[in-house]
């Protein structure tokens, strides 16, 4: 059944856990708007994270994602990809949670792993023990992304249309979110 979104969806969750390929899908399906609070923040800048980390550092990455994610919020209802780490920030957490509503993508390390070995734009991973920072961030980070206002697991045997359809399934047990059109 069509819906209408009443707020932004924000996606969270660790690098690889899917948000740009579910939000896509998800936003589709919503007919809104799929925001990246990456791409945003590279089109701000004209540079990419991995060269705004290298230039400026995480701290100052992390200011500017804050702002891109207010602005961002303050738009009509979408469905936004954040950063990995940008739901560490208790200001993040709270603009989402005030303006709309988290979802965590949440997938084991293996299936992260298999996503993101291949990449060179995480500048997190580069380091003599990628899958072993990884495992780090994902061990520091899950305590955080448990404060979602809704969980969604991944699979590998999950297609993104599987995986778009069980977002879609938690976000219709909340009326705040969806509204069904008759």
């Amino acid at each position: 059944m069509p819906s209408r979104l009443k707020k932004t969806i924000a996606l969270v969750g660790m690098m690889g856990a899917g948000k740009t390929a579910i939000g896509t899908a998800l936003a589709r399906r919503l007919d809104v708007p799929f925001l990246d609070s990456d791409v945003e923040i590279e089109r701000a800048a004209n540079q990419s994270i991995a060269e705004i980390f290298a230039r400026d550092g995480e701290p100052f990455f992390r200011e500017r994602e804050t702002q891109v994610i207010g602005r961002l919020l303050e738009g009509p209802p979408s469905v936004l990809s954040t950063g990995g780490g940008a739901f560490l920030r208790a200001q993040n957490r709270e603009m989402i949670s005030t303006r709309g509503i988290s979802v965590w993508l949440r997938a084991e390390l293996d299936l992260l792993w298999q996503r993101v070995k291949h990449k060179s734009t995480r500048p997190l991973l580069r380091t003599p023990d990628p899958k072993a920072t990884l495992a780090a961030i994902q061990a520091e980070r899950d305590p955080v992304y448990a404060m979602a206002d809704v969980v969604v697991d991944a699979n590998a045997s999950y297609t993104i249309e599987d995986m778009t359809e069980r977002v879609l399934a938690a976000l219709k047990a909340r009326p705040d979110v969806l509204e069904p059109l008759s």
